[in-house]
């Protein structure tokens, strides 16, 4: 199975990220929208990750499912929440002994409700990055907040800690925003650094708007003023979406321009916004 650094290396990736389902109607639709989207020739998936590995099985299994049944590569997220390494290695095991190459390390999101809580071993993703790559058969990718992550105390302390993890990792993934110059800058502060590992940025067309608003107040990035505007002319479901496809063509644009190695479509297993930008990007045609 092919590795997502080896994928970067060979020239610009397009690739989709999904969660796992959590009902059977759920796994319905996730079914659907990676057959709609299996004809444009991504490059990879991903399969996120619960708090506290609340979906750690689900995970596993779409993630083996996608390697099974598709011609697609997959990669399974993983997090330091609630996990011991015995048990990280455990996970890796299986995802070795069914030919899945690719990890996404992450720190992960705290569980909301402290009963969920259980121990882990580990504090940082870049410990979690040293026990993948000590299996020594994984592509590993890391988490890049063009914005600053939400807990730094900083942008400073951020890039110094990013490029830090990037030097161990194959490549990153950015959280979703909504203008060039974040990604620009973030991919400049990593080459100050001595660092210039790939840094694909996440696309995140906007679909609802308030849901995009609970979910950039969540991961720290800013709903630029210009976009609230845009979004707040109109409680129409259809145009609220062809807004987000028309804004997010435009941010695919400029990022391909600035040398963006590739884009990474959050879809929120949902498919339609995501080929919607593929043909406006004429994407298709370039596989």
């Amino acid at each position: 199975m092919a590795k997502i650094g080896d994928l970067l290396r060979a020239g610009r990736t397009f690739s989709f990220e999904f969660f796992p389902p959590k009902t059977d109607d759920a796994q319905l639709t996730l079914g659907r929208t990676i057959a709609e989207l299996e004809p444009l020739h991504p490059a990879f998936v991903s399969v996120t990750y619960g708090a506290g590995g609340s979906t750690r099985a689900r995970t596993r299994d779409v993630v083996t499912w996608v390697r099974r049944e598709t011609d697609i590569t997959p990669m399974a997220h993983l997090t330091c929440q609630g996990h011991t390494r015995a048990e990280i290695a455990e996970i890796l095991q299986h995802y070795r002994d069914a030919d899945v190459s690719n990890i996404m390390a992450l720190g992960g999101d705290v569980p909301n409700d402290p009963a969920d809580t259980r121990p882990s071993d580990y504090k940082y993703a870049s410990e979690l990055v040293a026990d993948v790559n000590e299996f020594g058969c994984f592509s590993v990718g890391v988490a890049a907040h063009p914005e600053g992550h939400p807990r730094s105390p900083d942008l400073a302390t951020d890039r110094r800690l990013l490029a830090d993890k990037l030097r161990t990792a194959d490549f990153a993934i950015t959280q979703f925003f909504f203008e060039a110059d974040h990604y620009i800058r973030l991919v400049d502060a990593l080459d100050a650094l001595g660092v210039n590992k790939p840094v694909l940025p996440g696309i995140m067309p906007v679909t609802n708007k308030g849901q995009i608003v609970r979910m950039a107040d969540m991961s720290g990035t800013a709903v630029p003023p210009w976009l609230l505007d845009r979004l707040s002319s109109t409680d129409d479901a259809h145009e609220i979406r062809k807004i987000g496809v028309e804004v997010a063509t435009d941010l695919c644009q400029a990022l391909l321009a600035a040398g963006a190695p590739g884009l990474h479509f959050y879809t929120l297993n949902r498919s339609t916004a995501t080929r919607e930008i593929y043909a406006n990007l004429n994407l298709s045609s370039a596989h």
